[in-house]
């Protein structure tokens, strides 16, 4: 199993010393990859409350690039309605060359309507799943070399240049987040992977299938399984999915996703002191990812 971390790069406190002591503990404990997280303007509830101190998904995963060559990068998730998709292609296909092929696209629909009208694409959130679908096709068409034309739903165009290519080409991973059925399909029939967040063993073994058949239906490459959580060391009372406990409940809920097929994880200790964050990534990696070695 593959461990990754989601970056201190979002709630109160999160600092480019945080992201740094971070990045640099995983890149030299030999962790698979690293990730930012999505929001440009939220609004005051309490379910926004974490994003109200966010870093651009995308410069961040720029700088980690640059600054931990050992990892590769991602964004957990990206929400592409809130972008247009010719230019997510560009910066996307850009990210990829100037990391040498380590760039991993986690990408989700989004949640926050009021954060659609915020940037003036209100009418977009209702049209959502499919700007995503129209956005992947174009992302696969310009990697790939295509000169054109394309005429979708949100974008048109005819004869095209379109350069850098990314290094790892049109399948570029796209790892596709969501929990509804349109998601899940989306996942197999578009993506590279799936990527759930704040899901259990038990809830997460029913969408594998969804996944798998929706991937076969396309004649695409059963795709990668990788899970979003919080991890806290203890007992948590949360009403969503966290891996929690001691260091064996850990590794026996771990082994139970990795049962599923799962072969990637993604951790977020919400944490953005950075010496605190250093220290729960070095004792989880000496008790935890250990025994996944």
């Amino acid at each position: 199993m593959d461990f990754g971390l989601i970056l201190p790069s979002y709630r109160a406190g999160a600092s480019v010393e945080s992201i740094e002591a971070a990045s640099e503990t995983i890149a030299r404990l030999g962790w698979h990859s690293a990730f930012s997280t999505d929001h440009f303007l939220v609004g005051t509830s309490e379910r926004e409350e974490d994003y109200f101190h966010i870093f651009d998904a995308l410069a961040t995963v720029v700088h980690i690039a640059a600054r931990q060559p050992s990892l590769r990068v991602g964004i957990s998730v990206l929400v592409v309605p809130l972008r247009n998709a010719v230019e997510l292609a560009k910066e996307l296909a850009t990210i990829d060359v100037l990391s040498g092929g380590r760039l991993i696209v986690g990408i989700g629909g989004g949640w926050d309507e009021a954060e659609f009208g915020h940037l003036g694409l209100a009418d977009r959130f209702k049209q959502r799943g499919a700007y995503m679908n129209e956005a992947i096709a174009i992302w696969r068409h310009l990697w790939g070399g295509g000169q054109g034309p394309f005429h979708g739903r949100f974008h048109s165009f005819d004869e095209v240049r379109f350069g850098p290519l990314p290094v790892q080409g049109a399948e570029l991973p796209v790892w596709v987040g969501g929990r509804d059925e349109a998601a899940l399909r989306r996942a197999g029939a578009l993506g590279n992977g799936y990527h759930s967040s704040a899901t259990g063993p038990d809830n997460y073994a029913p969408r594998v299938p969804i996944v798998r058949a929706a991937a076969a239906e396309a004649g695409r490459p059963a795709p990668l399984f990788s899970a979003r959580f919080r991890v806290a060391f203890g007992d948590h009372k949360v009403p969503y999915f966290m891996l929690t406990g001691p260091p064996e409940q850990m590794i026996a809920t771990l082994r139970e996703f990795a049962a599923l097929g799962v072969s990637h994880v993604a951790v977020d200790f919400a944490e953005t002191d950075p010496d605190k964050v250093a220290r729960l990534i070095e004792r989880f990696d000496s008790e935890v990812r250990a025994a996944f070695r």
